[in-house]
């Protein structure tokens, strides 16, 4: 039994043991067709002769080829790129005083849960380091049924009425005539969009900030964006937002390193959260919430319902109430993560929804889009998506139909079977929606209290260091110098102005567009929750390059990579060739990567080994200089150990560790290991 059948068997949950009954294991067994016959011959097709033409009697050959043309169901429209993976949270202690949902109550219990994460403007073969939102989604198989927390790695959306989410799709996927550009926003149909829909801005600013490029699906929040309301036994409601806090912090990538990785590993955070699975490094996630009474609905200078806005965490406290694990990977990725099929109106008792127009408008459309996407309205019993829950009601028949349901009667009420299944009163578990009272005129409209798109837009620029600030500059600039119409250019900057004047100015500076004469600023206010700056900071699970060569001193780096594997650090040797390398003395180290197969955009450090015949073999190889110029100008940290320092651009500055004739290298190690903490080092110069 290999590790990850070990890891499988003690990480089992219930959801888990009803999934068993849907595997397949073909280790051992003999082929058949998907009848049951047996298969004599699966390498050559049945013909008149040995160069005759094949027989349309061939059977196998056309069940075989005819599975495999309608192998591909129609991708997700948006999320198409996903990964998926198992695990189980558990709550610290009971909300019992602001919900009655039961999985909030016990903290002996393990609830199961699945999470998908995601790209949301990409194709499904597009790359994962683009710039772009990243979804975050969490099926809880919870004793009540399934509850679905759908939701996004930034807290706020582009949009204010799900109306509109068409035409913000249209704007942001290629453009209709080319089909160009792939998985970016970098082109003159989004921009139109931002520019004569100005509610985007706020989420514009973040999707240009360090949010966009997460350096891991481990280092990333997520949130539920919406509104939600949380119920109680007494029927009292609060109202509430969702937010997961990575254990490991919020981290990033840098841009030009995202457009490297697009190349050298389009699949780098999916491998990232499958290695770390398969290696138990279990990524970790706190659940928090916000919560408002509902009498202070309007107590603020937002609207609380908008989801454009978000709550200040400085002004509405978030309070951590439990922990998420994943501790699994899938079995089979169709199975799972494709046919997995989330809806923010799968609910539970005592989570409810809000007036959010866009939330309301995904309350039809999650539940639409799977009808083509999964082919019919039983996708609810493809195994990923069943509850753990028996299931009792008088929907019947359609597409891929798989329950079998004895009876004569399957209509409510019903003398002929008793009236089963029967409704459940709220007191016994039944799901009974909050009692809000509704009225008003039906209007086309919104809100006065939505109309302001830039004070939130302001908070979250000021919110961030000048480092990120500056980031958020680049990336317009980048952007915006792919969109071909300069009016548009100069419309996004009049735009950004009504932000921050000094934002405008700065954006203006580098795509040829007029400055505007406003200096000012929307708001004064900031959040310093909201700056990655103020993040968890931990060398754990942390991906080292060791770049080493024949002839490396032995015993300095054995006690470096000591230290770095107490510490959590994952060390990689890396070297000109696969295979060994050999020491000064008797050591020995397996390579890992080869340089020509490696590169700095793949690992969060690099470690430079000591010894002067290593630092001549790697120096031979002109790549390697290369390795260590890049991962500098990405503000990583860099370790050399003596000679090592000669490989180094600089043998000083932010990050740079350097060990020295006789210095003690247990100061060395810890020395390394804060700066790999530090993820990385912007004041570096490059």
């Amino acid at each position: 039994m290999n590790n990850r059948e070990n890891s499988n068997n003690e990480n089992k949950t219930i959801k888990d043991q009803q999934l068993e009954e849907f595997r397949v294991h073909d280790d051992g067994k003999e082929m058949t067709t998907n009848q049951g016959l047996k298969v004599s011959e699966d390498e050559h097709s049945l013909k008149a002769g040995e160069r005759g033409p094949t027989l349309m009697e061939d059977f196998h050959f056309r069940e075989k080829m005819t599975h495999f043309d309608h192998e591909r169901i129609p991708e997700r429209v948006v999320h198409a790129r996903g990964f998926g993976a198992h695990g189980y949270f558990q709550v610290y202690e009971s909300m019992g005083q602001y919900t009655k949902a039961k999985f909030l109550q016990d903290p002996s219990v393990q609830t199961p849960v699945f999470v998908r994460f995601s790209t949301v403007a990409g194709s499904r073969g597009s790359a994962d380091t683009v710039r772009d939102v990243r979804g975050f989604s969490t099926k809880f198989y919870t004793e009540e049924g399934n509850y679905d927390l759908v939701g996004n790695n930034m807290p706020v959306f582009f949009i204010q009425d799900a109306i509109k989410f068409p035409d913000f799709i249209h704007a942001v996927k290629p453009e209709p005539h080319n089909e160009i550009p792939q998985a970016q926003s970098a082109h003159d149909t989004f921009y139109d969009f931002l520019v004569n829909n100005t509610e985007s801005t706020h989420m514009v600013l973040w999707t240009m900030s360090d949010r966009a490029l997460p350096r891991s699906f481990r280092m990333m929040e997520g949130f539920g964006v919406h509104t939600f309301r949380f119920v109680n036994d007494e029927g009292i409601a609060h109202f509430v937002k969702f937010h997961w806090k990575p254990v490991l912090g919020v981290h990033s990538l840098v841009w030009d390193e995202t457009q490297k990785l697009a190349g050298k590993d389009p699949d780098f955070n999916r491998r990232d959260l499958w290695d770390s699975i398969e290696n138990g490094n279990y990524p970790e996630y706190e659940l928090g919430v916000q919560m408002i009474k509902e009498e202070e609905e309007y107590s603020f200078d937002f609207d609380i319902l908008d989801p454009t806005k978000l709550w200040p965490e400085e002004l509405i406290p978030v309070r951590i109430i439990g922990k998420m694990t994943l501790n699994r990977n899938t079995d089979n990725f169709f199975a799972e993560t494709e046919q997995v099929a989330f809806h923010p109106g799968h609910v539970v008792p005592g989570i409810d929804f809000s007036n959010d127009p866009l939330l309301q408008g995904r309350l039809f459309s999650y539940t639409d889009t799977q009808l083509t996407r999964l082919g019919g309205p039983n996708f609810h019993e493809i195994p990923i998506n069943r509850p753990i829950v028996p299931v009792h009601n008088n929907q019947r028949d359609g597409m891929h139909r798989m329950t079998i349901n004895p009876g004569q009667a399957s209509y409510h009420k019903s003398g002929i079977a008793n009236n089963y299944p029967r409704p459940v009163p709220a007191e016994q578990g039944g799901y009974e929606h909050y009692t809000e009272k509704v009225e008003g005129r039906k209007v086309r409209q919104r809100s006065e209290s939505f109309k302001d798109h830039y004070s939130q837009a302001s908070l979250f620029w000021n919110s961030m260091s000048d480092v990120e600030k500056q980031h958020i500059v680049s990336g317009f600039q980048f952007e915006l110098s792919k969109v071909q119409r300069k009016e548009i250019r100069q419309q996004v900057v009049d735009t950004l102005a009504n932000v921050d004047g000094d934002l405008a100015t700065r954006v203006s500076e580098g795509i040829g567009t007029i400055a505007p004469e406003n200096k000012g600023a929307a708001s004064t206010q900031s959040s310093p929750a909201l700056s990655m700056m103020n993040t968890i900071k931990s060398p754990s699970t942390r991906k080292v390059a060791v770049l080493v060569a024949d002839g490396y001193q032995d015993a300095e780096l054995s006690a470096v990579l000591e230290t770095l594997m107490k510490s959590g650090v994952q060390a990689e040797v890396v070297s000109p060739k696969l295979g060994f390398v050999t020491s000064d003395g008797l050591g020995r180290l397996e390579v890992k990567h080869s340089l020509l197969g490696a590169d700095s955009v793949l690992f969060d450090a690099v470690l430079i080994a000591g010894g002067r015949e290593s630092v001549n073999n790697l120096l031979k190889e002109s790549k390697t200089i290369d390795f260590v110029k890049e991962a500098y100008q990405h503000f990583k940290p860099i370790g050399a150990l003596d000679a090592g320092a000669e490989l180094l651009p600089k043998t000083e500055g932010a990050g740079i560790v350097v060990s020295q004739d006789n210095e003690d290298i247990t100061k060395f190690s810890n020395n390394f290991v804060n700066a790999i903490a530090e993820h990385r080092h912007w004041s570096r110069t490059v």
